[in-house]
């Protein structure tokens, strides 16, 4: 989502993955024996210095099938389960898989349905950040001497129903005095022998097993009535400031928006490069370095605060209704940058959203929890595809009734694990209309429509007749949708049931009609020529990030395909060959850029830059220095390309020298 505008394809796959900060794990999906844990109590101690955790984790559950033999928790890989008893003591017969990160329990004889079972787990570890990751990629936890950070997806305690169970929490954490301990809920803490035991109460069911161990005073900023702690180390502790001022706005405008959030104030923790730009906890955000950034990340902190609504207060009752809250949490985004940008800034950015969607168009949102966790494919689906859904929805039922659901929603399921049918009825009962057609289409289906337009144009007794068909390519397709007619007056908008693959209208004019437009706001998740330009370039860009530059390629020419002037797509066609130093085919590529539509305009500045790093490369400084001199005279900075031209000018590129294999 926040994606730089020169994306090198050769970055590790975990650049790309971070930017997906919300979303969630999609665990292996096998037969476990349901079970629904309630509360889970944790007395733990953390060293520092030693990087080590020593915990035991007491978990009250109840079955949810007849029978049960076995129960599956998920943990981290480096923590080491010395001993599993009952409520009595008793061992429990416990096994490792670290192929899933787990651990299954089984019991003799089997548990009766609805009855509350207790387990209590004995383990340790050490956590350096360094160990592999429940989720390839990304740190979610990690001991360091001077801070620290468990959060819930690192599993540093047994977890069941990942992300859908929700439970309450009893934390003891005790830590060397001189350290405090942040989490979720009411805080008690006790100094004593030189060390500290913070006890952290969340008695509500919700995910408030995060916390983080932090040394000093943080930052307090109140803002629009809101008061923000903040936790930021080094270059980062100079805008915590400027983040407690605009966190209060966000909070206090989401407020407005979806009522009450569960905390009125906000703790802010900063942790480290390879953790996720952000994660959410009730009362409590992580922000990395990358994520917090020289500036205010208003997207991300957007997103991440909106989720004290859409993921602590309601969470999907399982991983195929994600798009509740990942959806939700990336409209939010959308809805603050209207809120704080206008509409055109807003409309911008729903366009990158709907292109972000449509990288994945063969799958239903409802079957999204086939996806990997932190996946482009899961974002796409739950994230992007979601927030697309929810404003389509804004625009069948009216700005007053869709905000109206929002409001209706999160306060009659708050603090429970909701569903689409959920949604779909407090939609239903705010608007007043059936919206089934609406969620079939856009849940439980696939593909999007691209609009074709026939018509004549009559002469009437009091003006014109504009007279046609909407053709699309989805048989089950049903959609209200505008139809605008420019004119030589003023324009005629009026809304077309497109129902099937041929869908009839009639408007009558008083100005004589010069074009049709089909969803002229770009409300509905369809195809276009420019669209499916972007989506093309979009695949190939995730394609590069994984360094599978053959199919990046392949993606790349399927835009030039649908349209040969795309400067864009001839760019990352040259960034692709300059990594695999084909110079002459960059070269080349590098070219086309400056021969094409030039949009974006970067695309022009850039190129001048990069064919004369090829001329340095190849020994023609007098071409370089041409380019160079070219990419000044745009005048274009994106990404200090200004500052690279001149440093160039004074010294000729060198490219980086392969490791000898």
């Amino acid at each position: 989502m926040y994606r730089d505008l020169r994306s090198r394809a050769a970055a590790p796959v975990v650049a790309g993955l971070l930017l997906f900060a919300g979303t969630l794990r999609a665990p292996a999906q096998d037969r476990r024996s349901r079970i629904d844990v309630e509360q889970v109590a944790i007395d733990a101690e953390i060293s520092p210095s030693a990087q080590t955790l020593s915990a035991k984790a007491t978990i009250r559950f109840v079955p949810l099938d007849e029978s049960v033999t076995s129960a599956t928790f998920d943990l981290n890989n480096a923590l080491n389960v010395s001993r599993v008893v009952d409520s009595k003591g008793a061992q429990i017969p416990a096994s490792r898989n670290q192929q899933d990160s787990t651990v299954r329990l089984s019991f003799d004889p089997p548990l009766p349905k609805g009855q509350p079972v207790t387990v209590v787990f004995n383990y340790d570890g050490k956590l350096t950040g360094q160990e592999e990751s429940p989720v390839y990629g990304v740190k979610f936890a990690s001991i360091q001497s001077d801070f620290s950070y468990l959060m819930y997806p690192g599993r540093w305690f047994p977890v069941a129903g990942y992300t859908t169970d929700r439970f309450a929490a009893d934390l003891r954490i005790t830590v060397p005095a001189g350290y405090n301990v942040l989490g979720s809920g009411l805080d008690t803490r006790q100094t004593a022998d030189g060390k500290t035991a913070v006890e952290l109460r969340f008695d509500r069911p919700s995910f408030p097993g995060s916390i983080a161990v932090v040394k000093g005073d943080p930052v307090k900023v109140p803002s629009e009535g809101v008061t923000t702690s903040l936790y930021f180390r080094g270059a980062e502790a100079g805008v915590a400031q400027t983040y407690g001022q605009e966190i209060g706005k966000q909070m206090s405008w989401f407020t407005g928006m979806f009522g009450l959030p569960p905390y009125a104030d906000l703790t802010v923790v900063e942790t480290e490069e390879g953790a996720p730009n952000g994660y959410a906890a009730p009362g409590l955000i992580f922000l990395s370095p990358r994520g917090i950034g020289s500036q205010f990340n208003a997207k991300l902190l957007a997103n991440q605060i909106s989720r004290q609504w859409w993921e602590e207060e309601i969470s999907p009752a399982t991983r195929n209704h994600l798009w509740l809250t990942n959806g939700l949490a990336a409209y939010s985004e959308l809805l603050w940058t209207e809120h704080a940008n206008g509409a055109a800034a807003m409309e911008a950015a729903l366009h990158d959203v709907m292109v972000e969607a449509l990288t994945i168009d063969d799958v239903p949102i409802a079957n999204s929890a086939r996806e990997e966790d932190y996946s482009p494919e899961l974002w796409a689906l739950t994230g992007a595809k979601g927030a697309a859904v929810m404003n389509m929805l804004r625009a069948v039922v009216g700005d007053d009734k869709f905000f109206q659901t929002l409001k209706t929603f999160v306060a009659d399921d708050a603090w429970k694990a909701v569903t689409t049918e959920d949604f779909r009825k407090a939609a239903e009962s705010a608007s007043g209309q059936d919206l089934g057609y609406f969620f079939i289409e856009w849940i439980e289906s696939s593909g999007a429509p691209e609009f074709k337009p026939e018509y004549t144009i009559y002469r009437t007794a009091k003006g014109f007749r504009v007279m046609g068909k909407i053709s699309q390519d989805l048989d089950t397709f049903r959609m209200p949708v505008t139809l605008k007619i420019e004119t030589e007056g003023n324009p005629e908008e009026k809304v077309v049931e497109v129902s099937g693959v041929s869908s009839e209208f009639s408007v009558d004019t008083f100005g004589k009609p010069k074009n049709v437009i089909i969803d002229p706001n770009a409300h509905v998740l369809r195809y276009s020529t420019d669209i499916r330009v972007a989506v093309a370039i979009r695949r190939g860009e995730q394609f590069a990030e994984l360094s599978d530059f053959t199919r990046a390629l392949q993606e790349y020419n399927k835009a030039l395909e649908t349209k040969r002037n795309s400067s864009l797509a001839h760019y990352r066609k040259a960034e692709v060959y300059f990594l695999q130093q084909t110079w002459q085919s960059a070269a080349a590529e590098f070219r086309e850029v400056q021969n094409g539509d030039l949009e974006p305009k970067w695309t022009e500045v850039w190129s001048h830059i990069n064919l004369g790093k090829i001329y340095d490369i190849s020994g023609q400084r007098d071409r370089a220095v041409s380019e160079y001199t070219q990419a000044v005279r745009t005048k274009d900075n994106t990404q200090g390309a200004q500052e690279e031209a001149a440093k160039y000018l004074k010294t000729p590129y060198e490219r980086e020298k392969r490791p000898e294999r």
